[in-house]
């Protein structure tokens, strides 16, 4: 036998033992009603078959102590005690319980057994040894008894909590679907996991912040979604803790949110700071119908964050760059309209040609104000009209026409974010 076994438990007096096995079923009366009495969770006074299943508990646990003392062979040993309250302590979370009060119900059984042992004019030939083994006796059960309790409470909580979380993914995936699901199921799912449909929501596309940016880049791990404050821990991401109505999938290899109410109060905290290792790409906000539509555009915007399209800041909101979302949504459309529009630029030198479409895209968009256009491009106004004659010049059939003005600026817009840091290089 190991030298770190764990001791035989302590075996009771047989006079203590006669006692309560002859008053057993009135000594579980006795500790039902305490129970019921100290214990609100357990107090169901109209509901008889609840109360019956507390009574055999209580009986079970009674048989268990005294065939302890019965010696090995008779099934009731540790093993049995543990299986038995294993199963107890998940029916209380299985119930949604609290396990103090199952643990406060198991201290009254004990307090009623040693009331019984103490004041019991049956057990007077008791020694004062004998009293102790008792008491002794009492409380090793009572240890043992509730550690297998808060075992198997523990586990049931574990199995909830999965089952609960695959639930909330499996809603993620409905309200992310395209098209868009069955708005019944959605209700019934997100009633079964306690999630009050919102009335808009925002898609929300995650990237691990690069090294570069003082993060780590790996993917994160874990399920949970319950973590500390932003940093990083062994290369991973921290899991970031969020509020209890987001629902979030960070194990895939595009991670995503989806914030409900994304205008309500702490919600622009949550997203400007509490994601510090993550690249966080807002989409525009929408009816829960179409928050597939807002996490599309999330992750297009992302990938132009990659591309260096869009600034690579730690929250991109693609309210903010819409036009450049609608511009790109066709690359290879709008490669044909820079062909067909920007054709002219292809007499000049590289040089030249960058200086002109940079001029002539701003002279548009600051509605053909030399001025203003000097004081943008940080040059003189007198350059600027040199520029836009040239420009004039080459483009003379593209500027009469509103039309041919609005495709000739989306044409040079793409130019511009084709190569963003081509005018930064020009200035």
């Amino acid at each position: 036998m190991s030298a770190f076994a764990a001791p035989a438990p302590p075996r009771m007096p047989g006079a203590f033992a006669d006692v309560i096995r002859d008053h057993l079923p009135e000594l579980a009366e006795e500790m039902l009603g305490e129970i019921q009495a100290s214990v609100p969770e357990y107090s169901r006074p109209g509901d008889q078959t609840y109360v019956t299943a507390v009574r055999r508990a209580v009986e079970e646990a009674l048989r268990l102590f005294l065939a302890r003392g019965s010696g090995p062979g008779d099934g009731s040993g540790p093993g049995r005690v543990a299986e038995v309250f294993r199963a107890i302590g998940k029916g209380e979370a299985n119930e949604g319980r609290p396990l103090d009060s199952l643990q406060a119900a198991l201290r009254i059984c004990a307090r009623v057994a040693w009331r019984r042992l103490a004041l019991s004019s049956e057990t007077p030939s008791l020694s004062r040894e004998g009293l102790c083994a008792a008491g002794e006796a009492i409380l090793v059960y009572l240890d043992e008894i509730a550690a297998a309790a808060a075992e198997g409470y523990a586990q049931a909580q574990i199995r909830v909590a999965g089952e609960l979380e695959l639930r909330r993914r499996r809603l993620l995936d409905l309200l992310v679907s395209d098209p868009p699901a069955d708005p019944r199921a959605v209700d019934d799912l997100a009633r079964a996991v306690g999630w009050p449909v919102p009335r808009i929501v925002t898609g929300v596309a995650l990237a691990p912040r690069a090294a570069g940016h003082g993060h780590r880049s790996a993917a994160p791990t874990g399920r949970d979604g319950v973590g500390a404050a932003a940093g990083a821990i062994g290369g991973l991401p921290v899991r970031p803790a969020l509020p209890p109505d987001v629902l979030f999938d960070l194990d895939r290899s595009d991670p995503f949110l989806l914030v409900p109410d994304p205008d309500g109060p702490g919600r622009t905290a949550m997203l400007d700071g509490g994601l510090r290792d993550w690249t966080v790409v807002i989409g525009p906000p929408v009816p829960v119908r179409e928050a597939a539509q807002s996490l599309r555009l999330a992750r297009e915007a992302l990938d132009l964050v990659r591309r260096g399209v869009l600034p690579s800041a730690q929250v991109v909101r693609c309210a903010d760059h819409l036009a450049t979302l609608i511009i790109l949504k066709d690359e290879a459309l709008v490669r044909v309209m820079r062909r067909t529009r920007l054709a002219p630029l292809r007499v000049l030198r590289p040089a030249q040609r960058d200086r002109v479409a940079e001029t002539l895209l701003a002279w548009l968009q600051c509605g053909h104000n030399a001025n203003e256009v000097a004081a943008r491009l940080h040059v003189h106004p007198q350059t600027v009209r040199y520029r836009l004659r040239q420009a004039t010049e080459l483009f003379s059939d593209q500027l009469t026409s509103p039309d041919d003005r609005f495709e000739l600026e989306i044409a040079l817009r793409a130019r511009a974010l084709a190569a963003p840091s081509t005018s930064q290089a020009m200035r």
